[in-house]
């Protein structure tokens, strides 16, 4: 961490920091203001999360990362650009989903690169799975959104195989197809490297469309 990184959480954690704990957040007294709500997991040193913040202003973006240079870095971009439409907490997401943000309250969810962990021996700790689509699933609106993006081939073909054995997540590609690569999604630094090591990047856009029990 740097000494900027350091700083930045001690002297704006309070303003955009967002403590981890086992009650319910109310997003939109946490944002004082009712406004579509995107969760953004594994933000990275936060360049994207800020340049969708400050080019959709009518969002609110709700980071999680356990890294913390990356928390720092993403509070020092947060002050530098006078946003207020970000809060941050540094805790793994599946707590979060799991005893922090109250079911149906989500409109988007990001999860942009997630580790790949490429080795076969590790594959069991790959983020996405179906305990994890469950949380997702709870957590979203009827009709909310996951946009998903990797440069690792054998990854997409994990994504499409673990999202089709869910029927409450449609495909808006269509089954079994990556979908276009969104305008709106700013440019890593992760997926400028895949690019560099010629891996293909995929993307791919899930609705949610709870079942109603009758």
């Amino acid at each position: 961490m740097t000494d900027a990184q350091r700083h930045a959480i001690n002297d704006y954690w309070q303003q955009y920091g967002v403590e981890f704990s086992k009650s319910m957040l109310d997003l939109d007294l946490l944002f004082q203001r009712s406004a579509p709500k995107v969760l953004d997991i594994g933000t990275g040193m936060g360049e994207v999360t800020a340049s969708l913040a400050k080019d959709y202003p009518d969002n609110d973006y709700l980071a999680v990362e356990v890294h913390r240079p990356g928390v720092g870095s993403l509070i020092r971009r947060i002050v530098r650009d006078g946003l207020s439409n970000i809060r941050i907490i540094n805790h793994d997401v599946t707590d979060v989903l799991h005893y922090q943000l109250p079911p149906d309250s989500l409109d988007m969810i990001y999860i942009f690169f997630p580790d790949p962990w490429p080795k076969k021996r590790h594959h069991k700790r790959r983020m996405i799975n179906m305990e994890f689509l469950g949380l997702l699933k709870k957590c979203l609106k009827d009709n909310g959104r996951v946009f998903i993006a990797t440069d690792w081939q054998d990854y997409a073909g994990h994504i499409l195989e673990t999202f089709s054995r869910d029927m409450d997540f449609i495909n808006l590609a269509g089954a079994g197809r990556y979908a276009p690569r969104p305008s709106w999604r700013p440019f890593t630094k992760f997926e400028k490297r895949g690019t560099r090591l010629t891996h293909v990047i995929r993307d791919f856009i899930y609705g949610c469309r709870k079942q109603k029990i009758t």
